[in-house]
C-alpha cells in the first residue's frame, strides 16, 4: 500500500474523477448556451471553490472573467442574534450591469450563499446565477434556487475536489464520503 492509499483509507469514492470531469463538461456547455457571447464574471467561493471554478471556466466557451470571494461567519456575542457574515470581495470590483455566476463546490444549508446572493443583488448586476458541483438538498435551511447543479448528494460528509476535513483531503481529484472513524 502506497502513502496515498494509506492516507485515504476510510474514504469511499462517491463521484469519481471521470464522472466529475464529464459533468463539468456538460455544465460548461449549458452555461455557454445560456450566456452566448456575453461576458460572464465567474466568482469562485474560497477556500474550496477554486478547483471547481478552474475546471468549469475552461469548459465555458463564452468570455469569462474570474474572481474570488471569501465569506466567513463570525459568532455574535449577543444572544438571540444570527451570526454575523463577513464578505471579503477580493478582485470583484463593480458588478452593476454585469453577468455574475457564483461558483461553489458544495451548497449545504444554503445560508451563506443565500446571504451573498442577496448582497450582490443589491448591486444591480445584469444577471445573477449560481453553479454548484454538489447540492445537499437534505441540509438546506433556506429556499435557494441553484441555476446549475452537477450532482445531488444526501449522504455523509464529503471530501476531495477542494472540500477538506481539517485542511486535509481537499487535493483529491474525486469526491469521497468519510467513514465516521476517519472524520476525526
Amino acid at each position: 500500500m502506497n502513502s496515498v492509499e494509506s492516507e485515504n483509507k476510510g474514504l469511499e469514492t462517491i463521484f469519481a474523477e471521470n464522472q466529475i470531469q464529464e459533468r463539468i463538461r456538460l455544465l460548461g456547455q449549458e452555461i455557454s448556451r445560456d450566456y452566448g457571447e456575453e461576458t460572464i464574471h465567474a466568482i469562485g467561493m474560497l477556500d474550496g471553490g477554486f478547483i471547481f471554478l478552474a475546471d468549469l471556466v475552461r469548459k465555458i466557451s463564452s468570455p469569462v472573467s474570474c474572481h474570488f470571494l471569501k465569506m466567513e461567519m463570525m459568532d455574535s456575542q449577543q444572544s438571540g442574534h444570527q451570526p454575523l457574515r463577513s464578505i471579503m470581495y477580493g478582485s470583484l470590483g463593480e458588478v452593476e450591469g454585469k453577468h455574475l455566476l457564483l461558483v461553489e463546490t458544495m451548497v449545504d444549508s444554503g445560508i451563506t450563499l443565500d446571504h451573498l446572493v442577496q448582497q450582490l443583488a443589491l448591486k444591480n448586476p445584469k444577471s445573477l446565477r449560481t453553479a454548484a458541483l454538489v447540492n445537499r438538498e437534505d441540509r438546506r435551511r433556506v429556499a435557494l434556487p441553484l441555476s446549475y447543479v452537477g450532482f445531488t448528494w444526501n449522504g455523509g460528509h464529503l471530501v476531495g475536489y477542494g472540500l477538506d476535513q481539517n485542511g486535509l483531503f481537499g487535493n483529491l481529484p474525486y469526491l469521497a464520503a468519510m467513514s465516521s472513524s476517519s472524520a476525526h
